[in-house]
């Protein structure tokens, strides 16, 4: 029977401490302000330049336009198809001989959840992922076969 004092005394406590906690400062009453505002007008945000290619750079060089190219691609046209990113990146200045690509449907004709497109550029890879999330890029070495992505690609024959 010793007990029930002890538990009423514990959440007695409990039950000061929210109280107090709750009890914190009063709100703050708000001020009536004119129509005008003292503080100056923000200016308007400069917009990015556009990245540009660099045939002479290095892959690291032109990892931004790589990027641009990819991730316009994939906001106008989603996923796309292995094809379409691969003559995009033609279009944009890469060499279609140093590009990989995956393919757009899997060994059963289901469309594939991703596809991965790179270039090899100066020994190094500029590697994107086209998803239904999105685009992803990224600059990584070449394989030690000369390539850069793992696995089956598709040819690149047209």
């Amino acid at each position: 029977m010793r007990r029930r004092p002890v538990v009423a005394g514990v959440l007695a406590l409990a039950f000061g401490v929210v109280l107090v906690g709750c009890a914190g400062e009063p709100m703050p009453t708000p001020t009536p302000s004119s129509s005008r505002s003292s503080s100056p007008t923000p200016e308007p945000t400069k917009t990015a330049a556009v990245p540009v290619f660099r045939p002479n750079g290095s892959a690291a060089a032109n990892q931004q336009y790589f990027d641009y190219i990819n991730r316009t691609l994939a906001i106008n046209q989603g996923m796309s198809s292995g094809r379409v990113i691969v003559d995009t990146l033609v279009a944009a200045g890469f060499t279609k001989a140093d590009m990989e690509v995956t393919d757009d449907t899997t060994a059963i004709n289901i469309p594939v959840d991703a596809i991965q497109v790179a270039v090899r550029f100066k020994g190094e890879c500029l590697i994107g992922q086209f998803s239904p999330a999105g685009y992803t890029g990224i600059l990584a070495p070449m394989l030690g076969t000369g390539t850069c992505l793992i696995g089956k690609t598709m040819p690149i024959n047209w």
